[in-house]
């Protein structure tokens, strides 16, 4: 099981070479608040200096910290594959000469190789001013480093920056409030392991590290607490309550270690010194408790935590990156593939989008849409509702009153006193209200076009994505669809209004409805007359606006006015029904279908150009951008998927 966390640490370095962090992995994450000794613990566990030491928020950026362990005579052989056991013991498999049984490196520098841990701790300190700036501001960007030594144990440490109150200095305001955030970014992750750090000469009731950590692990499963300074308390006191677990219980356990002072850092105290001499406090304040306590054991702890808890992760890990890898191998198929064959390419577009075009009048798209009408079955509302209901509201009569109908009778006799009703008055009256109907029929004609360029929106956004590769090509396209529908525009436009005045041309007095309807006024006519005489009929005759009559209407004029009504209103009735039936007919003849059968052999005949292919074909940024990142990504979880694989269940216990 040892090797476990070697896996872990190629699975962090496969993931970081992609920057990404979609995948929880199993580390131990060390809390505390400032000056609790949080440092001074990770030293320890590396068994050298080589943190950065001040006042104030001194580490502001996360640092993931790999220790890997290696034999002293390996490590002196070089440094290959760091997680890969048997790279130290094959020579032919080294890439470099490392003459040193310890050394460090850093992501963000290759492969460089650090033999000095000054060097480690001054490119910390650069490498955190890079990023967060020389102030005292922090950074959620997080300083990658690996140390290789044959006196650590395997473990994956991250040391985030300590906890604190009140800024002081030039910090910034909500200094508190950030690093807050910073800490429950990381020890949200389930995965981890939480290695809370108090200092043994404050109250532990009221230690922040402990109560941060209960927020994401309220039953303390992944809850690991460090007491530090033991050496510190107060004469006549000891930790004993606090370490048997009395005073708050752990349920991984509480460790006591001993840091080393500001003096003894100062004086160059060395780690394997202060260790020497932990030991020897432990021996004689916590006899009973010396072998359960001190930093090797915690190193020890640590490690075998940090095993079992990789062990546990490790199946539901396995399934996340499988099911990782198959949506972005699903999202870089969307992207589509990088173009080889441009005028192959162009004509395969141009075709797909004129076919998706007229399956989408058709009702037969791939993607239908369900928020919505759209395509065809939206002209067929048009057609069928919007257009037929607009016409079905036109009244006859509209804008008649009856001042206007004997005005017409008596400018249609001239001079003499008609025996008859004129037919010249029906004919001028019925084309005034049959003119009415060509508003409604051009509006028509506008709503279908207008659905005819929403559907290019529709198109390019749900059924040929590989267009959103080719903006100009796209552009291109929504172009020449909207320049041959604006040209179908005023052909349609003159159909229907042709329409409308074929039916002004000549009104057919013997057309079958009309006569029908003739013969069943004229024998009621005379019934009716009779009624009406026993009334008068008041101006209020008018449909739309009452007109006041000067005097009463004689029965003539009365039988006259009701005469043309009816011939009026039954012919309207006659045009309507044709006009409700032919310009749907126009529209599809004229522009639908013109649009449909044309629209292939107009995109080739304007984009098919060897000369437009490069500029047509050029691939926006975003989109190389995403594909290379989803390229990336894929590999990396692919190999991260590889390198779980390889581990036998041998390892696992």
């Amino acid at each position: 099981m040892e090797a476990l966390i070697p896996v872990i640490n190629k699975l962090q370095d496969v993931f970081n070479t992609v920057g990404a962090d979609i995948i929880q992995l199993p580390q131990i994450v060390v809390v505390g608040t400032q000056s609790s000794g949080k440092s001074s613990v990770l030293e320890s566990l590396v068994g050298r200096d080589l943190l950065p030491r001040g006042t104030g928020v001194v580490t502001r950026r996360p640092l993931i910290l790999q220790l890997v362990h290696v034999s002293p005579e390996d490590g002196r052989k070089g440094a290959g594959d760091e997680n890969d056991p048997a790279t130290w013991k094959n020579p032919r498999h080294l890439a470099k000469e490392v003459d040193a049984a310890e050394w460090g490196k850093f992501l963000h520098t290759k492969n460089k190789i650090y033999t000095d841990f000054d060097e480690i701790r001054q490119e910390i300190e650069n490498e955190t001013e890079r990023i967060s700036g020389n102030n005292k501001g922090i950074s959620p960007e997080p300083i990658h480093l690996k140390i290789f030594s044959a006196n650590v144990v395997n473990l994956t440490l991250v040391d985030l920056p300590g906890m604190t109150k009140v800024p002081v200095g030039d910090q910034p305001k909500d200094i508190e409030l950030q690093i807050r955030e910073l800490i429950l970014q990381f020890i949200s992750n389930p995965n981890s392991i939480i290695l809370a750090v108090t200092a043994a000469n404050t109250d532990m009731a009221t230690s922040e590290a402990l109560k941060i950590a209960r927020e994401v692990d309220p039953d303390g499963r992944r809850t690991l607490a460090v007491i530090t300074k033991l050496d510190l308390m107060d004469a006549g006191t000891d930790a004993m309550d606090v370490l048997m677990g009395r005073v708050i219980p752990v349920k991984l356990g509480i460790i006591g270690v001993v840091n080393r002072s500001q003096l003894d850092i100062n004086n160059k105290k060395s780690v394997a010194d202060s260790i020497r001499d932990e030991y020897g406090f432990l021996q004689k304040k916590y006899p009973s408790l010396a072998n359960r306590n001190g930093t090797k054991y915690l190193a020890r702890t640590l490690n075998r935590l940090l095993m079992h808890h990789i062990r546990d992760c490790l199946p539901e890990l396995k399934t996340r990156i499988n099911v990782l890898a198959a949506q972005y191998q699903s999202l870089l198929n969307s992207y589509g593939e990088p173009v080889e064959d441009k005028s192959a390419t162009l004509l395969q577009l141009i075709t797909k989008f004129a076919t998706e075009y007229c399956n989408t009048i058709e009702g037969t798209a791939k993607y239908i849409e369900t928020s919505e009408l759209c395509g065809g079955a939206r002209i067929c509302y048009i057609f069928h509702e919007t257009f037929g209901r607009t016409l079905e509201s036109v009244d006859p009569l509209g804008g008649l009153n009856t001042i206007d109908i004997l005005t017409a009778i008596r400018n249609a006799t001239g001079p003499r006193p008609a025996l008859f009703v004129p037919e010249v008055s029906f004919e001028l009256l019925v084309k005034r209200q049959i003119k009415r109907l060509e508003e409604p029929s051009l509006r028509c004609v506008e709503l279908v076009h207008e659905e005819m360029q929403r559907i290019i929106q529709h198109c390019s956004n749900y059924s040929t994505q590989e267009l959103l590769r080719f903006p100009k090509l796209h552009d291109a396209i929504v172009e020449v669809v909207t320049c041959l529908l604006r040209r179908r525009l005023p052909v349609t436009n003159e159909m229907v209004h042709n329409l409308v005045a074929i039916e002004l041309a000549y009104i057919n007095t013997k057309h079958p409805d009309f006569a029908d309807a003739c013969g069943l006024m004229n024998n009621n006519i005379e019934e009716q007359r009779r009624n009406r005489l026993a009334r008068e009929l008041p101006s209020a005759v008018a449909r739309d606006k009452p007109v006041p009559v000067a005097r009463k209407l004689s029965a003539r004029e009365q039988r006259d006015c009701e005469v043309i009504e009816r011939l009026i209103k039954s012919y309207f009735l006659i045009v309507r029904k044709n006009i409700q039936d032919s310009v749907p007919k126009a529209v599809m003849h004229f522009l639908v279908n013109h649009v449909k059968d044309t629209l292939q052999s107009e995109l080739v005949g304007q984009l098919y150009k060897s000369l437009l292919l490069d500029d047509l074909l050029t691939e926006s940024e975003d989109m190389a951008q995403r594909r290379k990142e989803a390229a990336d990504m894929l590999k990396a979880l692919q190999r991260a998927s590889q390198i779980i694989a390889e581990i036998r269940e041998t390892h696992l216990w």
